[in-house]
């Protein structure tokens, strides 16, 4: 074994640039296999790890339009241009129905959480200007979302309905106010929410956290700004009652099966609906659609690049071919010595194998610096599939064996006196 690896790596040294174009179709399939593995892994691994940061087990419970039996039918289609486009007040989720679904449920709830956008706000002191994401909340918002009161309070539903109080960032008081996190509480801040002015006073400041920000797409400095959830509603226009809320589960809490169990809770309340109900998901639904969408992607990528691993092993062979035809006299003069069929066999498998090998090393290294290269200019962290490259190894062992194995059987099944009779 160790002498045909020897001879293998001599006859690949005599030709050094026919066996580098033997092995570039090698290269450029195998590596292009790993650059979009690896692009693709660090991609899905970054989109999950930022989508698991918004709350992967929380399940979001929203009103949706409920589907006909017979939609497909005329009178489905008529009765579907007769619905209203929006639901009514009547149609969403209550608080009693909330308080319904913590008492039935109340092991597998942590916390179920209220939000309503009131739009952003603007606010001007001499000639800077910073926006602010204008959210109403309910009680149990804040701590589920894990936010650091640093001085004052949080703004509560049940005292604060309807006023004009707010929690701010620290940054946004010491940067656009002047002043400290705890001289701002009890201070007024008058801000313009499209367009129309607000005054506000601030009863609580919370610790910044830099991910909130969304400077780097808008340019500007973008704080979270928390009112009441009745005072956003009434700025927003919105209903009183609830399109959509958040639960959190506990830790221990199945989050695939407590998904289908509060859609089935909440669709009961629908049953005499004609037109809404319920559905139930979780981000982790969507993390695990996205990745399998990206893994089918990638798939289809690493497909197309793999026919150039097709047209090397095809390179392959017809290199093989070539070195049997110029090493007639030797496999005769080996046979005439007593070779054996098998010795010259594996003599040309061998020299096939470490050719493709090579070929594979260098793909892989080809592979994962381009990947990372490419990582690093989408800005995601490289991160290289293991199992892949063990695929890699494996398949370019294959490729040696099944397109070598034809020209080394002809070299085997040579009479050795027309060997060496051959000019």
């Amino acid at each position: 074994m160790l002498d045909n690896i020897i001879m293998a790596l001599q006859s690949l040294r005599a030709n050094k640039m026919r066996a580098l174009l033997t092995m570039l179709g090698i290269i450029i399939g195998i590596g292009s296999v790993i650059a979009i593995e690896t692009v693709g892994n660090s991609l899905s691994g970054s989109i999950t790890d930022s989508m698991s940061g918004f709350g992967a087990s929380n399940i979001t419970v929203s009103i949706t339009e409920k589907e006909d039996d017979d939609a497909n039918t005329s009178q489905g289609v008529r009765m579907r241009l007769f619905r209203p486009s929006n639901p009514d007040e009547s149609d969403l989720i209550t608080d009693t129905m909330l308080e319904e679904f913590r008492t039935a449920f109340s092991d597998k709830i942590k916390h179920i959480t209220i939000s309503e956008s009131a739009g952003s706000a603007t606010y001007t002191a001499d000639s800077d200007s910073a926006t602010l994401t204008v959210t109403g909340i309910n009680d149990e918002y804040i701590p589920a979302q894990e936010v650091e009161l640093l001085y004052g309070r949080v703004v509560n539903n049940n005292t604060d309905a309807d006023k004009k109080l707010c929690m701010v960032a620290d940054t946004f008081v010491s940067d656009y106010m002047g002043l400290s996190p705890y001289n701002a509480v009890g201070k007024e801040l008058s801000v313009k929410i499209s367009s129309t002015p607000h005054t506000f006073y601030i009863v609580g400041v919370y610790k910044y956290e830099e991910a909130e920000s969304l400077s780097a797409m808008s340019g500007r400095s973008v704080t979270s700004m928390y009112i009441p959830l009745s005072t956003a509603k009434t700025i927003s226009g919105a209903n009183k009652n609830y399109s959509t809320v958040t639960v959190m589960a506990t830790p221990e809490t199945d989050i695939t099966k407590f998904i289908d169990i509060a859609e089935e809770y909440f669709a009961s309340y629908y049953t005499l609906n004609d037109s809404w109900t319920v559905e139930a998901s979780s981000m982790e639904t969507l993390i695990s659609s996205l990745t399998e969408m990206l893994d089918t992607v990638s798939l289809a990528i690493s497909a197309i690049a793999a026919i150039s691993l097709l047209v090397g092993g095809i390179g392959v062979m017809n290199i093989m071919l070539v070195s049997v035809t110029e090493r007639t006299k030797e496999i005769g003069t080996r046979k005439a010595l007593g070779a054996p069929k098998s010795t010259i066999l594996m003599q040309f498998i061998i020299e096939a194998v470490v050719i493709c090998l090579m070929g594979g090393g260098l793909g892989i290294a080809l592979g994962t610096g381009l990947g990372a290269i490419a990582c690093s200019v989408l800005g995601y962290s490289a991160r290289a599939d293991v199992e892949s490259i063990i695929a890699v190894v494996v398949i370019s062992m294959a490729i040696g064996i099944f397109f070598g194995y034809y020209p080394a059987n002809k070299a085997s099944k040579l009479d050795p006196i027309e060997a060496l009779r051959y000019e």
